[in-house]
């Protein structure tokens, strides 16, 4: 009962944030034009970018530690907010216009993010996670809306740096907690250094949505990628009760917890969303966004990546929380190769569906590859 409370408590707070965040987005892509919509992505897609590479520590380094009381991460947040910093003055300083410094400025925010919800998912301290999420979606909401209409969507960026101040005052907080050790950062650098290249470099330009996005825009620019774009809304809608859980199953299973229960839900909820948005989706688009034609019918299939997605963050919960990030990497790195090498190809010869065919492919690499490390790394502790 515990579990189950914790998990509504986790799960209300994204469901709610998500949808706030969801009826924003969804309201700005109905009003302005599909390259307008992808050009705003595009900037926010670099943000998201340098962000991760930024992410020494991530939030899946931070929950595993974090959850087995190794403290650790005053350390590792320092480390990370300095790159950042040294990111953002570069784009700053070598790209200056507008739209590169709200960039550049969101990088931070985005890190300072990550940094306290690792925290948050490692003390297990679900409400807190919950009330920060639905503070910040709703800011989001409320911010994105007044400044489309004082000053247009081009300063939707600023309102999403606004948005995090509640993150802003947490982290200060956090270096009051814990002290800065560098002897554990020797200790533990292996595990660190292999999860931030696949979670922080590879899950979070790929898992995020970012490296498509910069991959699809100089191949077929701007209005694809708003069409693209609204389709990774959709089904990041239908993604809530997943990317839920599997904040709840890492946490848990870097303590070695039995979830299967679980873990069987979730996958046979995720076909469930997948067969209703392949039949739905179309018809959706049809109704509320008859200028995003070209997403029509690749919705459907982007539906369809819902399913191995989910079994793919199953797998990696149970591999990072036995510390096993090389494996992660190896799996993350093929799909990363598969997505950019299907993109390339078909995404000039089919258009949207080709992208979309890219995107599941990859996703279905993935979980190949996490299936038969998992399978291994149970094998040999029989």
């Amino acid at each position: 009962m515990k579990r189950i409370k914790e998990l509504v408590t986790l799960g209300s707070g994204d469901l709610i944030g998500t949808s706030l965040s969801a009826i924003f987005w969804f309201f700005l892509a109905a009003q302005i034009k599909p390259d307008e919509y992808g050009q705003l992505q595009w900037f926010i897609s670099i943000a998201g970018i340098l962000s991760s590479v930024a992410l020494i520590a991530n939030t899946s380094t931070l929950t595993v530690y974090v959850a087995k009381k190794i403290p650790i991460q005053s350390t590792l947040n320092v480390i990370s907010l300095l790159f950042s910093l040294i990111l953002a003055l570069i784009i700053i300083i070598f790209l200056p216009s507008f739209h590169i410094i709200d960039s550049g400025v969101l990088l931070i925010a985005y890190v300072i993010n990550s940094l306290v919800v690792g925290d948050i998912l490692g003390k297990k301290h679900f409400r807190d996670h919950a009330i920060l999420t639905v503070v910040q979606k709703g800011l989001t909401c409320g911010l994105g809306f007044l400044f489309y209409y004082l000053f247009g969507y081009e300063a939707v960026i600023f309102a999403l740096i606004i948005s995090y101040i509640l993150h802003y005052k947490r982290l200060v907080s956090l270096f009051k907690e814990v002290k800065i050790d560098l002897k554990l950062l020797k200790q533990k650098k292996e595990f660190i250094f292999s999860n931030y290249l696949n979670s922080s470099i590879l899950v979070g330009t790929v898992g995020a949505g970012h490296i498509d996005k910069i991959i699809i825009t100089p191949l077929l620019g701007y209005a694809v990628l708003g069409n693209y774009s609204l389709g990774m809304q959709i089904i990041a809608i239908m993604m809530i009760f997943t990317n839920i859980v599997y904040k709840f199953m890492l946490s848990y299973d870097s303590t070695n917890s039995n979830l299967r229960n679980l873990k069987i839900l979730v996958v046979l909820l995720s076909i469930f969303l997948a067969l209703t948005g392949f039949f739905l989706g179309p018809i959706i688009i049809e109704i509320y966004f008859p200028n995003y034609a070209d997403i029509k019918t690749a919705i459907e299939v982007m539906s369809l990546n819902i399913i191995p997605a989910t079994v793919g963050l199953i797998f990696q919960s149970k591999l990072l929380s036995q510390e096993k990030s090389r494996q992660v990497l190896i799996g993350t790195l093929a799909s990363v190769v598969g997505l950019t090498i299907g993109m390339i190809i078909l995404g000039p010869i089919l258009g949207m569906i080709g992208l979309a065919y890219s995107l599941i492919s990859s996703s279905i690499i993935k979980v190949i590859i996490f299936g038969i490390m998992v399978r291994n790394s149970h094998l040999r502790r029989i």
